[in-house]
């Protein structure tokens, strides 16, 4: 741990990969209390509001990139795992948190466990969303894991997903998204 002192606040900050398995917990910066009740600004006895701004991470120069990682092929009614693969560039390490988010095609629905553990399902099972916490390194790589299940209504063929990653720090736009290529294909029959 390091110690970087701002005015008269201490914080500390972690010089191990915090992004790996878990997402970063909001915490307030300051104590929320009700207007009236006591110790509240403006309460008799309280203290008075601070006027200094809030400080906030300055983000990172990053690049996230998404790489396009097709599934391997599955039969109707098989399961298979989308690989949500980001990559930083850098050249400097994140210094805020990043989302995947991965978007089925029609016909496919995720099922946990996934990872990280706490990814959540939206959009009525077509996108799933997974949070990882800030300090991945430049040359580094971050990779979500989604297991799905593949409809037994669905033709053998092709089927298009997409991947796409969002962060603060994140100063190129044009390589945060990309598609998946699912094959279903002909259920292995028995001799």
């Amino acid at each position: 741990m390091a110690a970087v002192t701002a005015g008269c606040a201490v914080a500390m900050l972690a010089t191990g990969p915090s992004w790996a398995l878990r997402r970063p917990e909001p915490r307030p910066a300051v104590d929320v209390v009700a207007p009236g009740a006591p110790g509240a600004p403006g309460a008799p006895g309280a203290p008075e509001a601070s006027t200094l701004p809030a400080l906030a991470a300055k983000p990172s120069d990053s690049d996230l990139e998404v790489v396009q990682l097709d599934p391997d092929p599955a039969p109707p009614g098989g399961t298979t795992t989308i690989h949500a693969f980001v990559d930083n560039l850098g050249p400097d390490t994140t210094a805020s948190p990043f989302t995947v988010v991965v978007t089925l095609p029609e016909g496919v629905t995720p099922h946990g466990p996934y990872f990280p553990k706490d990814c959540e399902v939206f959009q009525n099972g077509h996108r799933v969303r997974c949070v990882f916490g800030a300090g991945l390194r430049s040359g580094r790589s971050a990779t979500a894991l989604v297991p799905v299940d593949v409809s037994s209504d669905l033709a053998p063929g092709t089927y298009q997903g997409w991947v796409a990653v969002r962060s603060a720090d994140d100063r190129n736009a044009d390589n945060d998204r990309a598609p998946f290529d699912l094959k279903v294909v002909e259920p292995v029959q028995d001799s």
